[in-house]
């Protein structure tokens, strides 16, 4: 188990972004929240697999609406009491 905390760069507000990685990290059992800033990036903080992390990545980078052009990411202490991905 992991937990990263990632500002999405690019198209990444008014086109969906939050609520269909809302979607697919409860479909894959992934833990955080995500929300638009005033910059107009997105901030994430997701917790689980990293290989399942790196899926929802993969899945966002390959919408067709959503379009991400930079990722800062780092590492974060595991949240032990999380239920689910918010948005």
């Amino acid at each position: 188990m992991i937990r990263r905390h990632i500002i999405f760069h690019g198209h990444v507000q008014g086109v969906g972004f939050r609520y269909r990685s809302a979607m697919m990290a409860n479909e894959l059992g992934l833990t955080g929240w995500v929300q638009n800033l005033y910059d107009g990036t997105v901030e994430m903080e997701v917790q689980g697999k990293s290989l399942l992390i790196s899926r929802l990545i993969r899945e966002l980078q390959n919408d067709r609406y959503i379009e991400i052009t930079d990722m800062e990411c780092e590492a974060m202490p595991l949240k032990e009491h999380e239920g689910r991905f918010r948005y």
